[in-house]
């Protein structure tokens, strides 16, 4: 296992693949019997064999999701890592998406990557290490590089990835630090090329549905966000290995899974923080936290008035829960930011209600959204601005935490 790959060895047998089926109702099976009876005669007059049955089938019937569009008008797509996050999650999703498609793959192992490659269909002249990545910009059949690596290494792949002439979409968080980030809007600027970070909730039908929901208001003016997300940090597991490393990480809990806390509260409330105050606990002698934080509880105050109680964590059992409280209601999103299967309930004075969504890929739909937004040369959703925006607030979120008080923020996430 590299330190290049986000996460750890490969679990081929979550493969999923979408294979279409369709089949015609046969027709008047029986019509070759009818017609030896005529031929044989019986009535008189010339007997007429009738015309062989043909197989038909019914027209399209009304479709349930919009259909693929033309393979030659997808937009190509390199996914740069092949850890557990990308080999379980983002190679199966091609097969939902409508408008992107896996042509090329980057790895530092490259047995892995020749073992994967045959099941997506990815040609061998189209696989690549970390040293010959640049060859990249020789290949037409390429339009976006997906970077899944190691945090420290987002900034380096997608200044790369836009001199090599291609549009980038990164994992979250984008980068470890926020000069980093400006480096690598600049670098997209100047390639004239687009950049997304891959903020997947913001796609995933549930939370779009609450924000849909608190923006209509229905539970409202909106009060108070909490949200938390923690989980056990595993040093055992190769895909935990580097998140507990500061120079590879950038932070930890926080970075890793309470920025989702962060982005539900900016989202929900549609606005940007005006202060923060943090505060970190890490258990004492455990080694998985030398470098990087375990506990963070951090609150966010906004224009409105509305305040935001947010929590990360590494040393808690899995929790994935967002809430939101409004003058007439709220919502509760647990869980919020599964992979799948996640559960939204409003309650007001109506009653209490569990909203039901259609299942759908969240992969699939913000690499759609992104392939659609180069295609008609517009601004993506989650922009390198919204990346950068949250590495401003988590770096304010770190200096409060040290020194112990709020920390007033402009309207970019700057410091004031």
């Amino acid at each position: 296992m590299t330190l290049f790959e986000k996460d750890g060895s490969p679990d081929l047998s979550r493969r999923v693949f979408l294979r279409g089926t369709g089949g015609g109702l046969m027709l008047g099976s029986g019509l070759g019997l009818i017609g030896s009876a005529f031929a044989q005669g019986g009535g008189g007059g010339p007997v007429r064999e009738l015309p062989p049955s043909q197989p038909t089938g019914p027209p399209i019937p009304e479709m349930e999701r919009e259909m693929p569009i033309e393979p030659g008008r997808r937009l190509g797509w390199a996914v740069v890592g092949l850890g557990k996050f990308a080999l379980n999650q983002i190679l199966p999703s091609f097969g939902e998406s409508r408008s992107s498609k896996l042509v090329a793959l980057v790895s530092g192992n490259r047995q892995k990557a020749e073992q994967v490659a045959p099941r997506y269909g990815v040609e061998t002249h189209n696989l690549y290490d970390y040293q010959s990545f640049d060859r990249i910009a020789d290949n037409p059949e390429v339009d976006v590089v997906y970077v899944i690596l190691p945090n420290a290494l987002h900034a380096e792949y997608t200044v790369r990835a836009f001199k090599a002439g291609k549009h980038v979409f990164c994992e979250k968080p984008m980068a470890v630090t926020v000069e980093e980030c400006e480096t690598m809007i600049r670098a997209g600027r100047e390639a004239g090329r687009k950049l997304m970070v891959a903020y997947r909730a913001q796609f995933e039908p549930h939370n779009v549905e609450a924000i849909r929901r608190v923006r209509e208001g229905e539970i409202g003016a909106l009060h108070l966000v909490t949200s938390d997300h923690g989980r056990i940090l595993d040093p055992k597991d190769p895909a935990d290995q580097w998140r507990m490393v500061k120079s590879l990480a950038g932070g930890g809990s926080l970075y890793d899974i309470g920025i989702y806390s962060l982005q539900a509260a900016r989202y929900l409330t549609g606005e940007e923080p005006v202060e923060v105050f943090g505060q970190i606990v890490n258990k004492k002698d455990d080694p998985r936290f030398r470098e990087v934080e375990d506990r963070m509880a951090f609150q966010v105050r906004f224009p409105s008035g509305a305040i935001a109680n947010l929590s990360s964590s590494y040393s808690t059992s899995s929790v994935k829960r967002i809430q939101a409280f409004g003058e007439k209601g709220s919502l509760i999103l647990d869980a919020a930011t599964e992979y799948e299967s996640n559960k939204l309930t409003l309650r007001t004075e109506k009653g209490r209600q569990e909203v039901k969504m259609k299942e759908q890929s969240q992969f699939a739909a913000e690499m759609d959204h992104f392939s659609q937004s180069v295609i008609d040369n517009r601004e993506p959703k989650t922009p390198g601005e919204e990346g950068l925006r949250d590495i401003r607030i988590m770096q304010a979120i770190y200096r409060s935490a040290q020194e112990g008080k709020p920390i007033a923020l402009d309207a970019t996430g700057s410091l004031r």
